[in-house]
């Protein structure tokens, strides 16, 4: 009896092995294939593969959206005469030709509620506190001889001013009054229609001669 169990226990392991080898395969038997090493084959430059992390992926992801930025209307202005000329000579020789055009336009005049000009700095950041509590906001003006003073709102008529100060008078606002911070302007404006990735490397020349006006989305 135990010799026949040594036998049976032979046979069986011998069976196993040929089983775990493929021995049988052609009588249906063999083990279910865990890898597919044909693949390994197919692979184009593994050794070029690489783990990225969660920082570089970011990075990835920003330069693929900088990458597909589309072409951009971009504007500025308004330039005078003298402004005008200048620019357009560096126009001439920074980008190329039709990328650009230069309008006439006139820029009309601007009156604002204006309170000012106060004594010093201290007094206009009480003015601005003061402003603050009752819930009105303010802008920077834009005419230096107006300084040190506030704006609460740009109008392009006298009349929208003064209706505007009518109400700020009903919110609580004493010293105000309506001023004209500009008077009507003509000039040029720049246009660059179609601003691509490489038109804007060329847009650094323009700095110079942009008379501290910043390239703008077109209105």
């Amino acid at each position: 009896m135990f010799r026949f169990l040594v036998l049976a226990l032979v046979l069986v392991n011998s069976v196993y092995f040929a089983w775990s080898q493929g021995l049988l395969q052609t009588f249906g038997f063999a083990p279910v294939q865990q890898t597919e090493p044909q693949r390994m084959g197919q692979q184009i430059k593994p050794d070029a593969l690489r783990v990225l992390t969660a920082q570089d992926l970011r990075l990835t992801e920003t330069a693929a959206r900088v990458a597909a930025r589309p072409a951009e209307c971009l504007q500025a202005g308004v330039f005078d005469e003298a402004q005008g000329a200048v620019l357009r000579r560096t126009l001439e020789s920074a980008l190329p030709a039709g990328s650009w055009t230069l309008d006439a336009v006139v820029e009309p005049a601007r009156w604002i509620v204006y309170m000012g000009k106060y004594t010093s700095t201290e007094a206009l950041a009480k003015k601005r506190s003061e402003l603050a509590s009752l819930n009105l906001k303010f802008e920077p003006l834009t005419n230096p001889e107006l300084g040190l003073g506030l704006s609460l709102g740009g109008f392009e008529t006298q009349a929208a001013a003064n209706a505007a100060l009518d109400a700020f008078s009903r919110r609580g606002v004493r010293t105000a009054r309506v001023v004209q911070e500009r008077a009507e302007v003509g000039g040029v404006m720049l246009r660059l229609p179609a601003v691509d990735d490489t038109l804007r490397t060329r847009l650094d020349a323009l700095t110079p001669v942009l008379a501290g006006k910043a390239l703008s989305p077109c209105q």
